[in-house]
């Protein structure tokens, strides 16, 4: 009987991302997931609010960041909630978070940038979106 374990990288990636899946929520009607990291306080993002946010997203079937507030030379975003401004998933991934909350959105090529991707920005044609949302104010 061998003693050595059969977890390799491989499988702990794989039960990392079934662990994942299984603390993402969903959002009713669209297939965008949400899971809080941390958590906010004070009042919620609405519908017609103006937010401003850091925001960091990655192709999920590469790995590749391809937009990060946070970098250097880049500044927070800001945007109006819910009301189509920006990509589906996003819009109404945000509603609902409070000032200080940072959630992590998956978001399918459907409510992201379509089977056409974005290729300007890496995003390939279908690509699935991991965006990690921190709300800094709500107006």
């Amino acid at each position: 009987v061998s003693t050595q374990s059969t977890w390799g990288p491989k499988m702990f990636r794989t039960l990392l991302r079934v662990q994942a899946k299984k603390l993402m929520e969903s959002i009713p009607g669209y297939q965008t997931t949400k899971q809080t990291i941390q958590e906010g306080s004070g009042a919620e993002v609405q519908k017609g609010q103006n937010v401003t946010v850091h925001a960091t997203g990655v192709v999920q079937q590469t790995g590749k960041k391809f937009w990060s507030t946070k970098d250097p030379g880049q500044q927070p975003f800001r945007y109006q909630a819910g009301v189509g401004k920006v990509i589906t998933g996003w819009d109404q991934g945000c509603l609902g978070m409070k000032i200080g909350e940072v959630r992590k959105l998956i978001i399918p090529a459907k409510e992201g940038y379509g089977e056409a991707g974005f290729p300007a920005w890496g995003i390939p044609p279908g690509g699935t979106l991991d965006f990690t949302i921190e709300v800094l104010s709500i107006e």
